[in-house]
């Protein structure tokens, strides 16, 4: 008996780091996505197999003793191997097409993928029940994180964001053309994230205005995005690199590939932690393939769309 799922990776539009502090992000689902099969085993081991290798624990293991970057993923399937009083393992097979470590949500997407194909086995769970093992597992590696990344991936388009309100969908029935430029500069989410916080400690009331800044930015592309003002948006995406610049998330190197890649579409910015990672442009659909090849021949890029689909999950055979 087998069960597949998958769900896409994200990028974020606005307010990453600032969502931390409990402004308001906008993140949208994109169409490259994290594939998992899961299926019952006669052992009593829990085993993953994925591009990045292979791991295999036994289903007795303390999660606390896993020190593996498929934590999240032994995680899960001892919650519901657990909760349906099942005295046998599970094995993994995870496919991704989402680049590892971008900032692009695979941790995420694998987290609900891997949630939504396990469970599958036992019972079909509803999307928030999926949503709310995912960010649980994530957790294990991200004690702090937000839940935004699992929330757009499984109910994918474009979603606002806020720590105490949860998420709202943005309705919009316009298509969304993004290039992403993968620097391919390593970088470290924890220690982005620490620097952030000296920031705010160090600079409380900047910090704060720049919260405030954040959020009128945010309330203006919120319409932008629903009218489909593409120039609009363009410049908030500008605004909001400009205030990342001012929390030291940024470099030069990824301020060279956005004013590169800005001459040639409505604007760009850091999507995710920043330090490295990916950048992303808001181009017209029209011109996307041709900015996508200019881009391609000196960088790691990618065109993309916002997937409305999020999560999905097929019958377990």
């Amino acid at each position: 008996m087998t069960s597949k799922a998958s769900a896409p990776g994200k990028i974020i539009l606005f307010g990453e780091h600032f969502v931390v502090h409990g402004t308001k992000a906008i993140l949208g689902a994109i169409n490259k996505r994290v594939t998992i099969i899961s299926e019952k085993n006669k052992s009593q081991n829990i085993s993953i197999k994925s591009s990045l290798g292979e791991n295999s624990i036994p289903i007795s293991e303390s999660i606390e003793n896993v020190d593996s970057m498929f934590k999240p993923f032994f995680f899960i399937a001892k919650k519901i191997i657990n909760e349906n009083n099942f005295s046998n393992g599970i094995d993994m097979d995870i496919q991704s097409d989402i680049p590892i470590g971008a900032g692009l949500g695979s941790s995420s997407a694998c987290c609900v993928a891997a949630a939504a194909s396990i469970s599958n086995l036992f019972s079909e769970l509803e999307k928030n029940q999926i949503l709310n093992i995912a960010i649980e597992a994530e957790r294990t590696i991200f004690p702090n994180t937000s839940g935004a990344d699992c929330t757009v991936s499984v109910f994918g388009g474009i979603i606002g964001y806020q720590k105490d309100s949860g998420y709202k969908i943005i309705e919009t029935n316009h298509e969304f053309d993004f290039i992403v430029v993968n620097s391919k500069k390593p970088h470290s989410t924890s220690i982005v994230v620490d620097r952030v916080n000296k920031f705010k400690s160090s600079n409380e009331k900047i910090f704060r205005d720049l919260c405030e800044e954040e959020t009128r930015l945010i309330e203006k592309v919120t319409d932008s995005l629903q009218t489909f003002d593409l120039e609009t948006i363009g410049k908030c995406m500008s605004q909001n690199q400009i205030f990342l610049e001012q929390l030291g998330v940024s470099n030069d190197q990824l301020l060279e590939i956005i004013k590169l890649i800005e001459k040639e579409t409505f604007g760009a910015k850091i999507t995710g932690a920043g330090d490295g990672g990916c950048i992303i442009a808001l181009t017209n659909k029209n011109e996307k393939e041709t900015v996508f090849e200019h881009m391609k021949t000196e960088h790691e890029a990618y065109s993309v769309t916002i997937d409305k689909t999020g999560m999905q999950v097929f019958n377990a055979n």
